[in-house]
């Protein structure tokens, strides 16, 4: 069927209108803590919201009911691994980042360990956060070339990918740019209204499609087995058991909310110390919820193309639901759909954007710039946003070649969290851990991830486990043999302060 003049019309609308509605919460701060952390004004329950959107990009959107169309419902017991990771941060970590007037996650380190240190995971951070984050933009082309290849049938697929992977970047940094902390929230909390919206409205459409509506449809899949939730086997090199989903999925939340600064900007934005844990604790369930309909979605699917045979062979199923939307959606409705998924990615987007951003800036111009005054430093922060905006649109073409978005995306991500996660464990739950045991544990720790990764068949669910285990016990033993330095007091922490 494919979209016509009024599902055009309708996604454009959604794209001007967010703009605009980001473009509002201008900003006039003149400091760092007001640009990047919205002068910690922000209600505990949209940056819950907040959380949600930013941790939900356009390859969830459109990876996770494949997920559900080729497999079953397995996928959520690593959802289960992310609600108790989410408890370990609430009362581990925000405590700690809650005791200094913090911009970054990784000032935590500077005052703990010292500069050398607070260098190197700043910087892994950009490096990986940069590549994670091109694969989910990549998402974005997927989309755009099931919604419109037929009107851009002149055009190249690489073409047709600058075009779309090119106007939601430049859309989400108008406002990004401007607005700071503050417009992404905000315009987080709308796109996640919008998409949830539109993934209720698809299955409802697919209730309505498929005869005999849901009890068809549970019947089918449950004779297919789409509704199984459990795998109790023990093994590495299965990507979805209940094992590596509460163990794996605990440790990735952990490092993921706990020491990226994606999130931990976020939780650094409430008023307080209990309303930073009650956003988290929170989004938590609503991830649960959300996640329960995108693998439903892909459940229906499956009946759905068991009952109408696809037009051509289903070859990647990251292409199936936007693919559905285009070719079995009523007309408005399907624009609605492709609107809501590029809400996903505008929301993701922009939140990498504003986290890479002040990592720069508080992590590493301001440390090695003292001097500069706070207005160079928004000047500079904005500069950041344009920088990371053209990067991240160049990772997100070299990302074509891709297999499945979201667990590439989920991999990259991993490779680092457990070098991350062990460092900020060895700081916290240890006094006698020094600077240069905790670099030997970390680089010890991601040269394990990278052979993980790279050399063997373990599932990339127990990445972070293994790494951030490796790296604590390496930094410990290491921290024993190696002299303690004394703990340099961060200069810059006082500075953010003020």
């Amino acid at each position: 069927m494919g979209l016509n003049t009024l599902d055009l019309g309708v996604i454009a609308l959604y794209l001007a209108g967010v703009t605009l509605f980001g473009l509002r919460f201008r900003s006039q701060s003149r400091t760092l803590k007001g640009y990047f952390l919205a002068d910690k004004s922000i209600p505990w329950w949209a940056i819950s919201l907040s959380i949600v959107a930013a941790e939900t990009s356009t390859l969830t959107i459109i990876s996770v009911p494949g997920l559900a169309y080729d497999k079953d419902f397995r996928f959520l017991q690593l959802v289960l691994g992310y609600l108790l990771g989410r408890i370990i941060v609430s009362f581990l970590f925000i405590p700690q980042y809650f005791r200094g007037e913090l911009v970054t996650a990784y000032q935590l380190i500077d005052r703990r360990f010292g500069k050398r240190l607070h260098f190197i995971v700043a910087g892994i951070f950009l490096a990986t956060r940069a590549a994670a984050e091109g694969v989910r933009v990549f998402a974005v082309a997927i989309v755009i070339r099931a919604a419109m290849g037929a009107l851009l049938g002149n055009f190249s697929d690489l073409s047709r990918d600058i075009c779309a992977i090119g106007i939601v970047t430049l859309l989400t940094l108008a406002y990004t740019f401007e607005g700071g902390l503050s417009a992404v929230i905000w315009t987080d909390v709308v796109q996640l209204g919008i998409y949830i919206a539109g993934t209720i409205t698809a299955v409802f459409t697919i209730l309505h499609l498929v005869p005999g509506g849901w009890p068809a449809i549970h019947s089918i899949a449950a004779s297919a087995d789409k509704f199984r939730l459990f795998d109790l086997s023990f093994n590495l090199t299965s990507t979805y058991t209940l094992w590596s989903g509460l163990i794996g999925g605990a440790f990735l939340t952990a490092a993921s909310h706990g020491t990226d600064q994606l999130i931990v900007q976020r939780l650094l934005a409430a008023r307080t110390q209990r309303q930073s844990q009650a956003a988290l604790l929170t989004s938590g369930l609503v991830i649960f919820i959300q996640f329960s309909l995108f693998l439903l979605i892909g459940a229906m699917l499956f009946v759905f193309y068991r009952i109408n045979a696809p037009a051509s062979p289903i070859t990647r199923t990251d292409t199936l639901f936007p693919t559905f939307i285009v070719t079995r959606m009523p007309h408005l409705i399907a624009g609605l759909l492709i609107a809501a998924i590029l809400a996903a990615a505008m929301s993701n987007l922009s939140a990498a954007l504003n986290s890479l951003s002040s990592t720069t800036i508080v992590d590493f111009y301001s440390r090695l710039r003292p001097q500069s005054s706070e207005a160079q430093r928004i000047r500079l922060s904005r500069a950041s946003t344009i920088f990371w905006a053209l990067v991240l649109f160049a990772l997100a073409i070299l990302s074509r070649n891709g297999g499945k978005v979201i667990e590439n995306g989920l991999a990259i991500a991993s490779i680092a969290y457990g070098g991350l996660l062990g460092v900020f464990l060895l700081g916290v739950l240890t006094r006698r851990a020094s600077e240069n045991g905790a670099i030997l544990g970390f680089i010890v720790g991601f040269a394990v991830n990278l052979y993980l990764r790279f050399g063997t068949s373990i599932a990339f669910t127990w990445y972070v486990a293994i790494g951030s285990i490796v790296t604590f016990i390496t930094g410990y033993l290491a921290s024993h043999i190696m002299p303690i330095k004394p703990t340099p007091v961060s200069a810059e922490v006082s500075q953010c302060s003020n």
